[in-house]
């Protein structure tokens, strides 16, 4: 039995095709996108200029000069600014950020500000992440429309991407971040897990490298994960999944934030080396928020031989690698990158996370892991934000023909 294809369907797939080959290369020629999605020139020539009459693409301003090479110059395209725009927003510990970004991945606005996430009733929580948002949207003075919000949050998010149902950042759970935000803006949007969007990034910045199986892995006050198994990011059957620094690395060791014991993060986190360092007890009531200075400070003394910080440190590298091994003994070794603050101090860790790495059962050739450290995890965050939106409107609203909502094509 047969089954036939649409040619709707097969026009849609090859519009994506060749969006998504411009988005990963930035301004290809159609010989290049020719050549990346095995298409024929003339298909590409005809998808191309029905994206530049619709106002999605536009022909590079930088092609290479006629007398610069042979037969007719290459011409690049690329996603033409005015097209649409997506917003970002991403909310931590005690932290908030919008971002509004064009359809060609360049950021506009951006606002970012402390707010006491710990203690803030939900109301004003919501309030404030939606009073943020609409100022960022309405910095948008030229024609193009906000299609998509993609908001990060530090915590537990459900499988569909549209609410928060836990996070150690807030006592508040289950709060429908993506039904508030799209009835005060009436924009489409996602709620993504933060360590997830970390991942998302790196998977742009080198595909070389982050492709089939890799994994973010967040070092800051709280300790997370964004994993990617099969080229596909990592999610539960019930939420996103991935919380990796609430794996138990010693049973009824040191308190948690999360209010249980022995977690990896109650080793690994911010507040955790804080507290040893400080000489508090493993049983310490977690601190609220570290600041980051206070673990650079804690790295440089650790580095001058202080012996608290440096036991500090070592305690944590040895919970981050039982906690590795322990994954990899069911995934196989896979690329790492700890980002964060926590990242800045990788040198002290790794001795003992590559040593606890090696006694485990996912520890065999320890040695050959590649492991990469980035010390700042909001860049990140806004980059797999903006990415994974930008996909979206290039899959699900221009691939299917639905024209710009801005036709600047200029």
């Amino acid at each position: 039995m047969s089954v036939g294809i649409r040619h709707d369907d097969v026009r849609r797939r090859n519009r994506a095709m060749v969006l998504g080959a411009i988005r990963r290369s930035g301004s290809p020629s159609r010989t290049e996108i020719a050549a990346v999605t095995a298409l024929s020139h003339s298909t590409i020539s005809a998808i191309s200029a029905d994206l530049i009459a619709e106002g999605i693409l536009r022909e590079a301003a930088n092609a290479e000069p006629a007398h610069l090479k042979r037969g007719r110059p290459q011409v690049g395209l690329e996603a033409n600014p005015g097209a649409g725009a997506i917003a970002v927003v991403i909310l931590s510990l005690n932290s908030l950020a919008a971002a509004l970004v064009d359809y060609s991945g360049q950021v506009m606005a951006h606002e970012q500000r402390r707010i006491a996430t710990r203690t803030l009733p939900a109301s004003e929580l919501v309030g404030e992440t939606v009073a943020m948002l609409r100022r960022v949207i309405a910095t948008q003075t030229g024609t193009a429309a906000v299609l998509r919000v993609a908001m990060a949050v530090q915590g537990v998010t459900d499988k569909d991407g549209r609410a928060l149902l836990w996070s150690p950042i807030t006592p508040h759970t289950d709060i429908p971040f993506a039904e508030i935000l799209e009835e005060a803006c009436g924009v489409p949007t996602a709620v993504e897990n933060d360590c997830g969007m970390m991942a998302e990034a790196l998977g742009w910045r080198d595909p070389g490298l982050y492709r089939d199986n890799f994994m973010a892995v967040l070092l800051s006050h709280g300790i997370g994960m964004g994993l990617v198994l099969k080229g596909e990011m990592f999610t539960g059957t019930q939420s996103s999944g991935g919380e990796f620094g609430h794996m138990i690395h010693r049973p009824e060791g040191a308190l948690c934030r999360c209010g249980r014991r022995g977690c990896v993060e109650a080793y690994a986190g911010n507040y955790a080396i804080w507290r040893f360092a400080c000489g508090l007890p493993d049983d310490a009531p977690p601190a609220d928020d570290v600041p980051d200075e206070a673990i650079i400070d804690l790295a440089h003394a650790a580095r001058r031989g202080e012996p608290l910080p440096l036991e500090a440190f070592r305690r944590a590298g040895e919970a981050l690698g039982y906690g590795l091994g322990s994954l990899f003994a069911l995934i196989d070794p896979a690329p790492a990158c700890f980002v964060g603050v926590g990242a800045t101090a990788y040198d002290l860790m790794e001795p003992t996370l590559r040593a606890a790495l090696a006694r485990t059962a996912g520890g065999h050739h320890a040695e050959a892991i590649a492991f990469a450290a980035e010390p700042s995890e909001m860049p990140l965050i806004l980059e797999g934000c903006t990415m994974r939106a930008l996909t979206f409107i290039d899959e699900m609203v221009f691939a299917p023909g639905t024209p710009a909502a801005g036709r600047d094509v200029a």
